[in-house]
């Protein structure tokens, strides 16, 4: 090809179709006709379900919150074991004293909770930290009722009867025995005497705070030919009311119907003083 006829090719604009692809790539600004496409609607944030929060509270804490709006009492469970300053294996069914105390301040300062209901199945478990929930419990200016369902062992009897009025089920138990320790022991007389006073702590709170007398209480503890593999006694629902630790033989029904009726009883000691 000669070389003005190259010059001449390499001068020639684009092909038609080239020019009309371009064209067709660029982006059109949109007219008066058509209107720019909506931006897709953001997401609103999604809220959280009551139920979920209160499964989790469930799940973490073994127990519901403390009710708002549905109910003017507040029912507290302490199962298992009583865990204290120690933490138990995972396998254990425990229940943590650290979770029990805020709950209870709460009820206390709640204007809207007028009664609280504490049902126990406990095998017992540490011995400051059944105390520390027992004065608690003890100590509420609001109506309690407590009531025993299968087991209330050990340092479970001092919570059991540290409501305003207890109820034991027919066929529930209460083991009583003395106060042991574990781990290392240091075998000297200092040792027994700190395990005499932590003992005389339990037996003048469940004498104060139940019908049974201390020298009953002992005898009880320290009865032997009853349970296999220790000293103490095994008490079962209506030999519980015999000896006075627990007020009445019955279920949640008439919990909630003596709780509601000390309820009623404040309110009416109040709308006098009033």
């Amino acid at each position: 090809m000669p070389n003005q006829q190259f010059n001449d090719f390499l001068n020639k604009p684009p092909l038609a179709s080239t020019a009309v692809n371009s064209k067709e790539s660029q982006p059109q600004s949109p007219t008066d006709d058509q209107e720019p496409a909506a931006s897709p609607p953001s997401e609103a944030p999604a809220q959280e379900d009551p139920k979920k929060k209160l499964l989790d509270s469930i799940t973490q804490l073994g127990q519901t919150n403390v009710p708002q709006l549905e109910s003017n009492i507040y029912c507290m469970t302490i199962i298992g074991q009583v865990e204290g300053h120690i933490q138990l294996p995972p396998q254990n069914k425990t229940t943590k004293y650290e979770h029990l105390i805020p709950q209870l301040v709460a009820a206390e300062q709640n204007s809207k909770i007028e009664g609280v209901l504490v049902i126990l199945n406990t095998v017992g478990g540490d011995v400051e930290a059944g105390l520390a929930i027992a004065e608690m419990v003890a100590s509420l200016s609001k109506p309690v009722v407590t009531l025993v369902l299968g087991g209330g062992h050990s340092i479970g009897v001092p919570i059991a009867v540290a409501g305003s009025y207890s109820f034991i089920a027919e066929t529930a138990t209460m083991t009583i025995h003395p106060i042991r320790l574990t781990g290392l022991v240091i075998g000297v007389p200092q040792t027994f005497e700190y395990l005499d006073k932590m003992q005389d702590r339990v037996v003048s709170f469940i004498s104060r705070h139940s019908k049974v007398s201390e020298e009953k209480f002992r005898e009880l503890m320290t009865r032997t030919g009853e349970l296999t593999r220790d000293i103490g006694t095994n008490v079962i629902g209506v030999d519980a009311v015999k000896y006075g630790l627990i007020d009445e033989v019955g279920g949640l029904g008439s919990a909630l119907k003596k709780l509601n009726e000390l309820i009623k009883s404040q309110k009416g000691e109040e709308s006098v003083l009033q």
